[in-house]
């Protein structure tokens, strides 16, 4: 029976179980859709207390790392398009219902970083980035402006694909083994300039919401920068759930 207890660590032991946990998860010994042991399991592997290992467990669910399904188990979180919009898409509509956005399928560019991107992203001098440029519609209308900029040396290929999806966070897993660990949004209202007149159908000077993303993965590293300019066409607006 094996410990993880290391006297010079001053976390608490739970922390130190999650850690370990979450090692499993980003070196895919555990892969997306998953069944990973039970609390009485992880117990007795790392000989600490079935408390501690629930609560282990229970952080990991908190973060949106796992699942439970009642009667079958813990499962690893597998990104699929519907839970990444439902997790990181966050307008609505006046009668409370999630918008959903939709785009067409674009074909991103492989530019170098501007000095902005390096800054966001914790980039060299000289590095790449994948630029995605799209117009985002919610029931046919025009919604959002998008500028989403990745590090090249994460998303090795994604330049050359000649459309990406939808949705992103799901391709990251499945095809990069990336995944996201949080996503920091700064709201800032802003006016409509004329480019964003013309692709939103709005009037220059049009009050609009910018969103501007920085997505982490589990690591803490930055993956991506994301700024939309959003029409709240339709009552939509911002909703931020606190747990």
């Amino acid at each position: 029976m094996s410990s993880i207890v290391n006297s010079s660590d001053l976390r608490p032991l739970y922390a130190q179980v999650r850690e370990t946990l979450i090692e499993r998860i980003k070196n895919g010994v555990w892969k997306p859709g998953q069944l990973i042991p039970n609390e009485f399991e992880i117990a007795a592997e790392f000989n600490v207390s079935q408390g501690t290992a629930r609560k282990a467990i229970d952080t990991l669910a908190a973060d949106g790392l796992v699942i439970r399904r009642q009667g079958k188990g813990t499962f690893i979180v597998e990104h699929t398009p519907a839970n990444m919009l439902f997790r990181y898409f966050h307008v609505y509509d006046e009668q409370g219902r999630q918008a959903l956005p939709d785009s067409p399928s674009v074909g991103p560019r492989l530019l170098t970083a501007t000095p902005e991107q390096r800054a966001v992203l914790d980039l060299q001098d000289g590095d790449k980035v994948v630029q995605i440029d799209r117009l985002r519609t919610c029931s046919g209308k025009p919604f959002s402006v998008e500028t989403i900029s990745l590090p090249d040396a994460l998303f090795p290929g994604l330049s050359k694909l000649e459309k990406v999806p939808n949705t992103l966070y799901d391709l990251f897993q499945r095809q990069f083994g990336i995944l996201v660990g949080r996503a920091d949004d700064k709201l800032t209202p802003i006016a409509a300039n004329k480019t964003d007149a013309v692709l939103l159908q709005v009037r220059e000077g049009q009050p609009l919401l910018q969103i501007d993303r920085t997505t982490y993965d589990l690591d803490g590293r930055p993956i991506e920068w994301r700024v939309s300019r959003c029409h709240m066409i339709d009552g939509m607006h911002y909703l931020a759930r606190l747990k």
